[in-house]
């Protein structure tokens, strides 16, 4: 059964139709929202995809856009409709900051992830003992741990297991999978799953060497999320986490020609998992 569109996705989709239809119509944010009798914040969160939009509300932009289609009208207010209630992790309101729940949305719609991580595996793909291992220095509570790594586990699922998979590369550094998280038996299961993983047609892994040296982003890691209808995205990973778009075109093209710096510099994608799996079997013959 396929899962319910998540009120984000329905969300972002009347975002970018809304924006572009006022962008065609030659008004401003203010004008529209003048026209229309609303204050012009409430426009811009519209626009932002912060809030959702009932069908009156649409109904009354579609009007001033002179979107008169009847199956883009049906589309749109089916959206509008769906565009209500919680977002699957605002059940973990209380371990999801306001940055990264809005980082999450961007990314159950991306159609391409490209990833790099120098120190450990990345959440997407960590097993729940691995995910526990790293959390465990932070002394955390029992409780507050479960539920940091149910949000990691459940963002692996719908990422990977359900429909409109992303087309996901990871670079992970040589360090990642050697660093023995949890002991030889939590990283020989965590490299296991890697290998799983990179059999995939939709994941790729690749593993940069130590021999690769020094690169631009040995300092820290990095998301970069495509999109065919938006901007590209950068998210930097960090302690509070910062996203940048079409307003930092630099620093995103920065970042881009750094994840081909280190994919060139990376093993093949065969010989990473290779690498992955001669470095379990090192650990089961300890």
């Amino acid at each position: 059964m396929t899962p319910p569109v998540d009120p984000s996705l329905n969300r972002r989709k009347l975002r970018l139709a809304l924006r572009h239809a006022r962008e065609q119509a030659g008004l401003s944010q203010r004008e529209a929202a003048e026209h229309v009798e609303w204050s012009q914040s409430k426009l811009i969160r519209v626009e932002t995809g912060t809030v959702s939009v009932s069908v009156t509300d649409l109904r009354a932009l579609l009007s001033l856009y002179d979107i008169t289609d009847p199956a883009q009208v049906h589309e749109l207010e089916e959206a509008a409709r769906g565009s209500k209630g919680a977002s699957w992790w605002s059940k973990y309101h209380e371990i999801v900051t306001p940055q990264f729940g809005q980082y999450l949305g961007y990314e159950s719609a991306a159609t391409s992830l490209h990833t790099y991580h120098p120190v450990v595996v990345p959440g997407h793909l960590q097993t729940r003992r691995y995910a526990e291992a790293l959390l465990a220095p932070r002394g955390l509570s029992p409780e507050r741990t479960r539920r940091v790594v149910d949000m990691r586990l459940e963002r692996q699922a719908r990422m990977f297991d359900g429909s409109g998979r992303p087309d996901a590369t990871f670079v992970l550094d040589e360090a990642a999978v050697r660093r023995q998280i949890g002991g030889t038996d939590v990283l020989g299961e965590q490299l296991q799953q890697l290998v799983d993983f990179g059999a995939r047609d939709d994941i790729t892994i690749r593993v940069l060497p130590f021999e690769a040296g020094a690169h631009y982003s040995t300092l820290g890691s990095f998301v970069l999320l495509g999109f065919p209808d938006d901007d590209d995205l950068l998210y930097l990973e960090h302690a509070a986490g910062s996203m940048t778009g079409g307003e930092d075109l630099e620093l995103l093209a920065r970042y881009q020609e750094c994840f081909q710096t280190i994919t060139d510099l990376a093993l093949g994608a065969t010989e990473s998992v290779d690498l992955i799996d001669h470095i379990k079997q090192d650990l089961r013959a300890r």
